[in-house]
This record gives structure tokens, C-alpha cells and sequence, in this order.
């Protein structure tokens, strides 16, 4: 009798053990989802919070890959082909990449290797997508990292800034 207690206790502790762990994460995973035109949408993505923190040039550094959100890697997932800027991309699931530039307009990437570890899984060769966007100053403190899907675009905002990168 004493071993069954045990064993239900071990696994009662167990599983609060990882209930603890999944909602007490620092940067939540999340999902946006949308269409776009008749394509669906989702993005995957853990979202830091601001906490009074200089994210773009510090905790972000300008010139470098930053994986587009915290701990695995940000996906964006879509059902059908679609055209993001200029190019053509396949139906699928990608790895999802910004690289902030202070005076210059910032590059997203779509890449082939959509579950790595943040950036240090990263390979240029895999890229499907490099685009130039030119970020927006909200002058306004957006706390948690934030996606949305629009009818014509997916939208990044964070701390003050907020990209707009366009899917038909």
C-alpha cells in the first residue's frame, strides 16, 4: 500500500513540477493567427516583456540576427503559397529572423530551418527570404513582444518600434 501512495505521489509531484515550469514561463510561447487573403497565418513565437529595458541596440544588438522572439526559434506558418514583398514562397512552416539596423531600414528572413534554439541555429544558405523593411517609431511602449496577421501584412511591434511586412 505504502509504494502505490508513493508512486501517485511521485507523479502528483511531477506534474506540478512541470505546470510550475510551462505557466511561470519569463516569455510566454503565444500564437497569432489570421488570414491573409485566403491564406491562414500563424505565428509562433515566445514574447519577451520590456521590463524597462533598452531592447533595440542593447538588448537586441543592431547589425546581428536576432531569432524574432525568446527561447525557441519565431515560425511563421502558412497553408497555402503565398507572396511576401517580391518573392514567392511555398506553403510551409519557416523559421522567422530580423536583423535591427540603427540608421538603416531592418532585414526579415524567412528560413528553411524552423526549429532551432534562438539564432545560434541559424544558416544564411537556408534562407528563402531577405527583405528590407523600414521600421516604424510608435513613440509609444508596446511591453510584451507582440504579433498580429492583418488582411494584407503581419505585424511585429515591440517596446517602440513596429514592422509591417506584407503577404498577398
Amino acid at each position: 500500500m505504502d509504494k502505490k501512495i508513493m508512486k501517485k505521489f511521485k507523479l502528483l509531484f511531477l506534474l506540478l513540477l512541470i505546470t510550475t515550469i510551462t505557466f511561470a514561463q519569463e516569455s510566454p510561447r503565444k500564437q497569432a493567427t489570421g488570414k491573409t487573403g485566403e491564406v491562414t497565418v500563424t505565428v509562433d513565437y515566445g514574447s519577451p516583456s520590456v521590463k524597462g529595458r533598452t531592447i533595440w541596440g542593447a538588448l537586441v544588438p543592431y547589425g546581428k540576427v536576432w531569432r524574432a522572439g525568446a527561447n525557441e526559434n519565431t515560425t511563421f506558418s502558412f497553408d497555402k503559397d503565398v507572396k511576401i514583398g517580391d518573392s514567392n514562397i511555398k506553403a510551409g512552416k519557416y523559421g522567422f529572423f530580423i536583423i535591427p539596423n540603427e540608421n538603416n531600414e531592418w532585414i526579415v528572413i524567412l528560413n528553411s530551418k524552423n526549429d532551432a534554439w534562438g539564432s545560434n541555429g541559424y544558416n544564411q544558405a537556408l534562407d528563402v527570404l531577405r527583405m528590407d523593411v523600414k521600421p516604424i517609431n510608435t513613440n509609444t511602449n508596446q511591453e510584451a513582444l507582440d504579433y498580429a496577421i492583418g488582411e494584407k501584412e503581419i505585424i511585429v511591434k515591440w517596446e517602440n518600434i513596429k514592422i509591417v511586412i506584407p503577404v498577398q
